[in-house]
This record gives C-alpha cells, sequence and structure tokens, in this order.
C-alpha cells in the first residue's frame, strides 16, 4: 500500500501536465505530496523520514518553479533527490558503518556483509547515475521529453535495477531444502 500511496504524486503531476502545463503539474505535485504527509498524521503514523524529504524538496523547488515561473527548479529536485540518497547510502556506509540497504532489507535477506556493501554502493551508483541521466535530458531534450523521463524513464530504470538487484542475490537466498532443514531443527514445544 505504501509504495502504491509514493507513486500518485507522480501519476497526478504527469496527468496535470498532459492537461495542463509544467506549472499546474507542479503545483498539483505540491499538494497531493502534502496530502501524503496528511494521510500519515491522520492516520495517526509516522512520517517516513524520505516523504519529509521528499516533501520539503518538492515544496522548495516546486515553490520557485511556480513563482518564477521558470521550469529550472522542478528539473533540478529530481537530481537533488537522486544524489540525496546516493549520498546518504556511501555516508553512512564509508563514515558511520551503518549499511542502509542492509537496514531496510536486513530482516527478511541473509547475506555475507561483502555482498551488502556491494549492494549498497551498487544502489549509491545507480541514484548518482540516475541524477547525472536527468540533468542531461532535462537540459538537452524539450520539456515534455523530460517529463516522459521523470515519469516512466527513471520509474523504469528502478524498477529494472531492483529486479536486476534480485536476481544477482538470487544465489544467496536460501532453497526450500534449506527451509525445511531449519524447520526440522527447531525444537517442538510441548504443552
Amino acid at each position: 500500500m505504501h509504495a502504491l500511496l509514493e507513486y500518485i504524486p507522480l501519476v497526478v503531476f504527469f496527468i496535470f501536465y498532459k492537461f495542463g502545463d509544467i506549472y499546474w503539474a507542479t503545483g498539483s505535485l505540491i499538494v497531493t505530496s502534502a496530502l501524503q504527509i496528511a494521510y500519515y498524521l491522520v492516520k495517526k503514523q509516522a512520517v517516513p523520514k524520505r516523504n519529509w524529504i521528499f516533501f520539503g524538496l518538492i515544496a522548495v523547488f516546486g515553490s520557485l518553479t511556480i513563482f518564477l515561473h521558470d521550469d529550472t527548479f522542478i528539473k533540478w529536485k529530481v537530481t537533488i533527490i537522486n544524489l540525496f540518497f546516493a549520498l546518504a547510502l556511501l555516508i553512512s556506509h564509508y563514515v558511520f558503518k551503518k549499511n542502509l540497504i542492509k537496514q531496510f532489507l536486513g530482516e527478511s535477506l541473509t547475506l555475507p556483509e561483502p555482498v551488502w556493501s556491494k549492494l549498497n554502493f551498487a544502489w549509491a551508483m545507480f541514484f548518482a547515475i540516475c541524477g547525472v541521466l536527468n540533468i542531461y535530458v532535462a537540459f538537452s531534450f524539450p520539456l515534455e521529453t523530460w517529463v516522459n523521463f521523470k515519469v516512466f524513464g527513471l520509474t523504469g530504470l528502478t524498477f529494472v535495477f531492483a529486479i536486476g538487484s534480485i536476481i544477482s542475490l538470487y544465489k544467496y537466498m536460501p532453497s526450500d531444502e534449506d527451509e525445511k532443514k531449519v524447520v526440522k531443527e527447531q525444537p517442538i514445544e510441548k504443552n
């Protein structure tokens, strides 16, 4: 449910762009991002940090886009978010000795430490490349091409990279026989 909720602002942005312009789309992005925050608050759930970060960047860069009537700001927001994620992964790993990817996936996966490090680095590089690609497309092609790239290109690249990550980790997944051994080895509680 949360993953679907995160894509709603992107879908609304695209629809408003197609039927309006970049400024209406940017306004809709700000509003739907604020509604995401409100959703968590109404449900009395903690708002994920990344949602606060997204909303803050969208509010600042989106407002600049609308008030200055310059789409450059909203184009930069995508790159800043991607570079933020890349830096967060690298700094947390190399400076604070915390692997964020492992923290997100550690409960569902058991991997050797070097594999966690490679996965963390791979995702950091992926975000950095997406940030650079965004700048290239944003300032080398027409606005419509950038909007399509932002909505479909970056989303598609993320899905492909996630699937590639899962495939590369497949050899570390426990087999059915390994899981059966674990179940057999667990002591049976007697009442």
